[in-house]
């Protein structure tokens, strides 16, 4: 059974830090990547990083604050979130692509497997 699993959310005041863990379990995966969704607005790409770690790709508003990585010999995932704005609250989800190709996967219809979601909240 395929399941993705995040930890790692919870509050922290403007210009904190949070680190975002997510493992899969089930068969491995390619591309991986993070999206959120505030209350009342659509989920949106916040990044991705393809199976080697190599290649990632990252959302405007996130640039230069969040790192992603990965560990395949754990099956998980990694999302550093620093300099943290209130803006960035919202419910974060991983996301899973069993496909080898990449293509900068920024789209939810890309991802074959989400997880549950976690929240992050930054206070001001």
């Amino acid at each position: 059974q395929v399941q993705l699993v995040e930890s790692g959310g919870g509050l922290v005041q403007a210009g904190g830090s949070l680190r975002l863990s997510c493992t899969a379990s089930g068969r491995p995966f390619y591309a991986m990547g993070w999206f959120r969704q505030a209350p009342g607005k659509e989920r949106e790409f916040v990044i991705v990083i393809d199976w080697s770690g190599v290649s990632t790709y990252y959302a405007e508003s996130v640039k230069g604050r969040f790192t992603i990585s990965r560990d395949n010999a754990k099956n998980a995932v990694y999302l550093q979130m620093n300099n943290l704005k209130p803006e960035d609250t919202a419910v974060y989800y991983c996301a899973a692509n069993k496909s080898p190709l990449w293509t900068l996967q920024r789209r939810p219809d890309e991802y074959d497997y989400w997880g549950q979601g976690t929240q992050v909240t930054v206070s001001s």
